[in-house]
């Protein structure tokens, strides 16, 4: 009988909890059994400007509209809380106000928390009424003001403020986007962004996305349909066969939705971008070098371990130098890796073969200056573009879905040109940004392989073999 009762018990207690939540969505938020875990890492993550791409339906509005509520009570699960915080959220229009974010941050506000609510237009606790202003009760005694703007208000009406954050309901104009990272300034506060990329190559593109200004606060994150656990498998089913596939891009992967092709689609920057590790002197491979001036030069240091993976382990990419300036930089940077050298101590590294060419302006190639400063470079590289792309492609798709190229976090272009590169006209890619894409495909098409020494060799025996590997990787040899 007593087993009986603490049953019951237990059931009674699991039944008012349920029902708790029931009143109360923000504590059933992400708490039951089925959990969206890229909503979780969207609240989990500590950087200031973090955005969301997400298809339709896949659950990007629900996590922008909590955190919002979240920063509002001071009742964040990961992040330090305040007694107060002012924040806007920011609509396309006042019509979408009133549909979508507006109605989702109420969801999530029980009524008891609500200190007052200030119209724009209509009245109180109506559907159709557009709200200016909420006053929430901070669970530290405090009142947090969540105000709601639209950017059909022009840039004006966004002026002024000091903002605790700031939460973009699909993506805004540029200039409103500008001057509300003004508005977080004063107190260090967040902007957040969740939308359905469809515009195609905008600001949000260069700036989160592509990231071009190496911002160490910003993050991103995709969410599809399938991330989504409360959304049927049979309803992804039926939207998908109602879409063409450029529309299943954005609206169901949120990617955003270009005219041209990527030519990199395979590349993905959560599985071939990892966290650098100690690599092993025995997987030290090449250096690959595409020389610019005024345009880039980009050099990378390539690895290969025993199983013919490649690993991109360093980067030196800047414009507007001299040749001079770049060997001391190769320099540098092998001194840092510990990095091999020939029998002469000289550096070696892959070029392209126009490095070779003397101008009327110059006395001495390219490469002829990387000599005399200590790097000997091999101009004896496979320029073909498409057999180079098909390379690529291979080592990124691998064997059996497992990757053959692995990027460490720190060579941000070669990154971000992978994540940029599109077809144009002709069926050739477009001609921009594709300096660390010129030389890593020197470097593949060289067919990097690095067998492992039989156990039996001596230590003489290994280097001797190690020695042969860099002779013929460097064009000394078949």
């Amino acid at each position: 009988m007593l087993e009986n009762e603490i049953i019951r018990k237990i059931l009674e207690i699991e039944g008012e909890q349920e029902r708790r939540k029931a009143a109360n969505p923000l504590a059933a938020y992400n708490t039951g059994r089925k959990k969206h875990k890229k909503q979780i890492a969207f609240h989990k993550c500590k950087k200031r400007n973090r955005w969301v791409f997400g298809g339709n339906r896949s659950g990007k509005t629900e996590c922008g509209a909590v955190e919002c509520v979240y920063m509002a009570r001071g009742v964040h699960p990961y992040r330090k809380n305040r007694r107060e915080v002012f924040g806007w959220v920011v609509s396309l229009t006042q019509r979408v106000q009133r549909d979508v974010a507006q109605k989702k941050i109420l969801h999530y506000l029980a009524p008891e928390w609500i200190d007052d609510i200030v119209m724009l237009s209509g009245k109180k606790g109506s559907d159709a009424g557009i709200v200016d202003q909420i006053r929430v009760k901070n669970v530290f005694g405090g009142i947090s003001v969540i105000g709601f703007k639209s950017c059909d208000q022009g840039r004006e009406k966004f002026q002024g403020a000091s903002l605790d954050f700031v939460w973009f309901d699909e993506e805004p104009p540029k200039d409103i986007y500008d001057e509300c990272r003004m508005r977080v300034i004063d107190r260090a506060g967040d902007i957040f962004g969740t939308m359905t990329p469809l515009k195609g190559i905008t600001f949000v593109f260069d700036e989160i996305y592509m990231n071009k200004r190496n911002n160490p606060e910003v993050w991103y994150e995709f969410m599809e349909w399938s991330d989504n656990p409360y959304l049927k498998k049979s309803e992804i089913a039926l939207l998908e066969n109602s879409m063409d596939e450029k529309e299943l891009e954005s609206r169901r992967y949120g990617r955003f939705g270009v005219d041209e092709g990527l030519v990199y689609p395979e590349f993905d920057e959560r599985i071939h971008v990892i966290e650098p590790f100690p690599v092993p002197p025995e997987w030290q491979d090449n250096i690959s070098i595409d020389p610019g001036l005024n345009n880039p030069l980009s050099a990378h240091w390539y690895c290969v371990d025993f199983d013919g993976n490649v690993y991109v382990v360093a980067e030196h990419y800047e414009a507007k130098r001299d040749i001079g300036y770049h060997a001391e930089k190769i320099r540098e940077i092998s001194a840092r890796l510990g990095w091999h050298t020939d029998f002469q101590g000289r550096i070696c590294a892959l070029i392209d073969s126009a490095a070779n060419q003397r101008t009327l302006a110059a006395s001495k190639s390219v490469s002829e200056l990387f000599w005399e400063r200590g790097i000997n470079v091999n101009a004896n590289v496979n320029k073909d573009l498409f057999a180079g792309i098909a390379r690529v492609k291979s080592y990124l798709k691998g064997e059996n879905g497992v990757p053959k190229l692995y990027i460490f976090q720190g060579c941000v272009n070669l990154i971000r040109e992978l994540k940029g590169y599109f077809w144009g006209e002709g069926d050739v890619p477009k001609k921009r940004d594709d300096h660390a894409l010129d030389e890593l495909r020197y470097y593949l098409m060289t067919k990097p392989h690095n067998a492992s020494p039989a156990a039996e060799l001596t230590a003489v025996q290994r280097d001797k073999e190690r020695l042969i590997r860099r002779m013929r990787g460097r064009g000394y040899g078949k």
